[in-house]
């Protein structure tokens, strides 16, 4: 998959979450989605290469960047907790729809539970 790609799969997928809302807070390069004014996405172009950086479970962060050169620590963000995907050949529609999932789910299970737009615990996951 290439970047372009990349991005719009990742889009689109953050666009269908509950609560989900699309901010430019840094400026029209950056595209920041958040649930209930939390970070859960944002979209860039690192020197001309086009970007998105997720919250991630430590432990599967490591695991993600271990597997696949194309996942690498959170640009700009903190390295334990967030990663960093570009376009590559390992990267398909299917592990971005997850990786765009499990970091909202990570979000909205940090958000008081009246603010939860769905139950983290369950939203998306195969029943």
């Amino acid at each position: 998959m290439n970047g372009t790609t990349l991005q719009k799969t990742a889009a689109d997928r953050a666009e269908a979450l509950p609560g989900s809302d699309l901010e430019h807070p840094f400026g029209p390069d950056w595209e920041v989605y958040k649930v209930r004014g939390k970070v859960f996405m944002l979209m860039t172009e690192v020197p001309g290469r086009p970007v998105m950086i997720l919250k991630s479970d430590p432990g599967e962060a490591q695991a993600l960047r271990e597997e696949n050169a194309d996942i690498t620590p959170g640009y700009h963000m903190n390295k334990k907790h967030w990663i960093t995907l570009e376009g590559g050949e390992a990267i398909d529609e299917e592990l971005v729809q997850e990786l765009v999932t499990e970091s909202y789910r990570l979000v909205v299970g940090q958000l008081p539970k009246s603010q939860q737009p769905v139950d983290p615990h369950t939203y998306g996951r195969p029943a």
